[in-house]
């Protein structure tokens, strides 16, 4: 549990800037046509900021005792969102339209990048956090058991 655990921390550590700078970029070529080299330094020091800030939160999350872990990684991601969002707020990005569930479930999320899936940050988080999620839920059946049959 603890080899997946120091895993998926420095999975997601590592692929927080480049998710970063990717949602920077895709929303403003989508707003814009374009990303303007200022912007694009702005998302590359915002994607360092993020795994500054939220990578050592994962580790600590993942590194707390599975009954202790008040809640999940890709929680804990997706509050990364306010990086992308500082860049395009800055750069002047109008909100996105959202739908009404995404709206009420991410309500600072106004350009619609909270990831839904470990996948949606990087695809090599995929597999790592199916790996951490089985271990976790492997470790947590051993120690609720309630009876064998």
């Amino acid at each position: 549990m603890e080899e997946e655990a120091a895993a998926l921390a420095d999975a997601i550590e590592a692929a927080l800037p480049g998710w970063v700078e990717r949602s920077v970029e895709r929303v403003m070529t989508a707003w814009k046509g374009e990303v303007d080299d200022d912007v694009r330094a702005a998302a590359a020091a915002a994607g360092r900021q993020a795994a500054a800030e939220v990578g050592p939160q994962v580790r600590a999350l993942l590194d707390a005792d599975i009954d202790e872990q008040p809640t999940t990684p890709l929680a804990l991601v997706r509050g990364a969102v306010r990086f992308p969002t500082a860049v395009l707020r800055n750069a002047g990005v109008p909100h996105v339209r959202r739908d009404d569930q995404q709206e009420r479930l991410f309500r600072e999320d106004i350009y619609d990048l909270s990831p839904a899936t470990f996948a949606d940050v990087d695809p090599a988080l995929a597999e790592v956090g199916l790996r951490w999620g089985a271990a976790k839920a492997y470790e947590h059946l051993q120690r609720h058991k309630v009876g064998e049959r």
